[in-house]
């Protein structure tokens, strides 16, 4: 009989939820049951990828923006309350869960209360240690407490240097199992033609998704060449408009997302992890452009400009001529390493 594995990603932004799919694909071929389990865009992305496993909704974190970045941090401090409130609320759903459905182990990614003391349960982050300015020191120690909870948690990236996720994903003596698996994507590298000059990716929670998107269509709007933009908000149906130079998308699933990236010169998109991910997977230029206030994409997209890699701008300061300096730039690279999930897949054998 297959064993049940409940896969569980935060719903923040859709990055969570897309490096989750290549997971679930390397569970359904290891002769597993993907259970998939979250709320909001996320669930719904995963719903659309697989339409045959079974999706259960948790409870909503309820995670927003603040319109102005500076302010993040002190909004999240006064939300802590009801994340608290939705942690016991989804880690009590979790053991329901695990009667009702008889599940044999759990993947999370960053779903803080998806675990369980009798099961094999794993966390996957790349943020080891958690930027937040002058309390990075509070919430790296909140955040590793959280991981100690689990059996192991799973780093995608690679262990030594170069690497993607820089001090984030990396500990010199770490007081928990870690085990880098090595990137995460949905996306395989291949030759493709270039149809689009300009291909816009947007993410992420409100409202910095839609201030940045209505800021790129402004810009776009009186472009030369074609420019493919993806708004990021999932929606029950695919919606495409064209004007002038811009042909818009609502959302796209893998298949097509895949297909369009390769076919696009340069990416314009949030520095998120598992953007940056997918894109070196692909071996793509971008241009990117940090979610205000998020220390994490911020520190990323500098660390990317240090390397040679893609330049980036504050949100604020974007313009077309911007981009003149991406050819200054390598792009970003693949590395060898991928997940042995067979290996991986053995903690859900012993316990």
């Amino acid at each position: 009989m297959k064993k049940k594995i409940l896969i569980a990603p935060l719903n923040w932004g859709l990055g969570h939820a897309t490096r989750c799919i290549p997971i679930i694909h390397a569970l359904i071929q290891q002769n597993y049951t993907p259970i998939m389990a979250s709320d909001g865009a996320a669930l719904s992305l995963l719903s659309k990828e697989f339409p045959d496993l079974e999706a259960l909704e948790l409870p909503s974190y309820h995670i927003s923006y603040s319109k102005k970045g500076s302010f993040l941090k002190l909004k999240l401090f006064k939300e802590s309350p009801q994340i608290i409130k939705a942690i016991r609320k989804e880690h009590h759903a979790i053991k329901s869960i695990i009667n009702t459905h008889r599940i044999d182990g759990i993947i999370s990614d960053n779903r803080f209360g998806v675990y369980h003391n009798n099961l094999p349960s794993v966390f996957i982050t790349h943020q080891l240690q958690v930027l937040s300015g002058s309390t990075t020191w509070l919430s790296t120690k909140l955040h590793q407490r959280i991981i100690k909870r689990f059996d192991e948690c799973w780093v995608p990236d690679v262990p030594g240097s170069p690497n993607l996720s820089g001090k984030m994903g990396h500990l010199d003596h770490p007081k928990f199992t870690v085990k880098h698996i090595g990137p995460l994507s949905r996306f395989q590298k291949s030759e493709s033609e270039i149809s689009y000059d300009i291909m816009v990716l947007l993410s992420g929670p409100e409202p910095q998704r839609e201030i940045l998107e209505n800021k790129l269509l402004e810009e776009f709007k009186n472009h030369k060449g074609k420019v493919l933009f993806v708004r990021g908000v999932m929606e029950a149906e695919q919606r495409i408009h064209e004007s002038g130079p811009l042909t818009v998308y609502n959302f796209m699933t893998s298949a097509l997302l895949e297909k369009s990236i390769k076919a696009s010169h340069i990416i314009i998109a949030r520095s998120g992890y598992s953007t940056i991910m997918d894109l070196a997977t692909l071996g793509k230029k971008a241009f990117f452009i940090p979610t205000p206030g998020q220390f994490e994409q911020v520190y990323l997209a500098k660390r990317m400009q240090e390397h040679q890699l893609a330049p980036f701008c504050k949100q604020e300061d974007f313009n077309l001529e911007k981009l003149e300096s991406i050819d200054r730039y390598k792009g970003l690279e693949a590395f060898e390493q991928s997940p042995n999930f067979e290996e991986l897949f053995r903690l859900f054998e012993g316990k």
